[in-house]
């Protein structure tokens, strides 16, 4: 062996061990070759989460002035006194701006001697309507002057009239002089100055008071949600009439986290708009703070009646061009997908309304492995009570 050895070294100049190896080698490649395929991964996979969660309808609404109005002078004269500072919350009656009353309370006085004149003068008619009726009745008088008495007296009756009513503008007229707050509200900066001549042939704006407390929000419902609000009701028996002042709305501004400000439902529109396909409601909140400001925008949220739903986390949630959708495992262990319309969002959760059946396996965690029409090797795992939270947008 020794000397086969040193013979091959010299004749190849190879080592014997790496010509074994090679023989090896070449003897290898005359085997087949065959391919294991990989295990098919693996991914967690929960049954839909079947609640009882309370729905909502989300909307965009604006804050308005229960009343906005404008003051204007209803008589002519000069601003004599300003009785508030710009921006001054008021209550209702309090004097707001004085207008030169002298004049007016010359005219109330004027109408009210001619009202005593003509009183005086009723008097004297009927006094002698009453003798001349007695005159003619003996026959002592004409028929022309108990006439002429009688045309008299009720000259005399509707004279007290126009008195009396020349007493009651006189005296409107004086009441206006003082415009006062119709409601409590807050007044803008004022649009006058004092000495400034208002009123006569031309309307005069003085301010505006804006009435904070209570305010309204606006907002509208789709003809979808209006439909599901209908359902709801007609199963219960009820009609929108018993909603009102009793469903709540909540509301959040635009820094607010979740719906901090609570009100009720005061309107809702009879018909819907049909250019917007939209329904109009309103809601009235108790604004003591003033933290709602008329023209505000803010996020609106109201709750229907609490309803049996199925959840899957959030992230089991998938998108593209044809909407939303999420992965679940048939019972060959096949990755399948399912089109899904979705609800609100429950604390780390989302409502399915339609598209998922309870007992299907959804895909929650692997997802980028779980590829439709493959296979996978499903691990089932308890899903978890969703925690209620701020809902989310659809």
């Amino acid at each position: 062996m020794a000397r086969l050895a040193k013979a091959l070294r010299r004749a190849t100049g190879v080592p014997v061990l790496a010509g074994a190896a090679m023989a090896l080698l070449l003897g290898a490649c005359g085997k087949e070759n065959q391919y294991v395929a990989p295990p098919p991964p693996k991914v967690i996979v929960q049954l839909p989460l079947q609640q009882t969660v309370t729905p909502y309808l989300e909307a965009t609404g604006n804050v308005a002035s229960e009343n906005n109005i404008k003051l204007v002078a209803r008589v002519e004269g000069y601003i004599q006194e300003i009785k508030y500072k710009d921006g001054d919350f008021v209550k209702k009656g309090a004097p707001l701006f004085i207008i030169e009353p002298e004049p007016y309370k010359v005219q109330l006085e004027q109408a009210q001697a001619a009202a005593e004149g003509a009183k005086a003068t009723l008097v004297n008619a009927e006094a002698e309507f009453t003798r001349q009726e007695q005159l003619q009745a003996k026959d002592v008088s004409t028929q022309a002057n108990l006439d002429k008495a009688r045309a008299n007296r009720d000259t005399a009756r509707a004279n007290v009239l126009q008195a009396q009513a020349n007493v009651q503008t006189a005296e409107i007229n004086l009441g206006y002089t003082t415009v006062s707050a119709p409601f409590d509200g807050v007044v803008t900066a004022r649009k006058v100055s004092v000495g400034e001549l208002v009123g006569g042939g031309h309307t005069t704006e003085l301010a505006t008071i804006v009435q904070m407390n209570p305010i309204w929000v606006w907002f509208n419902l789709s003809e979808r949600d209006v439909q599901r609000v209908r359902v709801q009701v007609a199963k219960r028996g009820e009609t929108v009439a018993d909603f009102i002042g009793k469903v709540p709305i909540q509301v959040g501004l635009q820094t607010d986290s979740g719906y901090p400000h609570k009100g009720v439902l005061d309107y809702v529109s009879p018909e819907v708009n049909q250019s917007t396909g939209t329904l109009l409601v309103r809601g009235a909140f108790e604004n003591d703070k003033r933290q709602l400001l008329p023209g505000y925008f803010v996020r609106v949220r109201v709750p229907l009646y609490p309803e049996q739903a199925l959840l899957v986390p959030e992230v089991a949630v998938g998108s593209d061009q044809a909407g939303r959708y999420v992965l679940v495992v048939n019972a060959d262990g096949i990755v399948e997908q399912r089109r899904v319309q979705l609800g609100q969002t429950v604390g780390e959760m989302r409502v399915v309304d339609s598209g998922l059946k309870p007992d299907e396996r959804v895909v929650v965690s692997g997802i980028l492995d779980a590829v439709p029409g493959q296979k996978v090797d499903p691990e089932l795992q308890t899903p978890k009570a969703a925690a209620a939270g701020p809902a989310g947008s659809q």
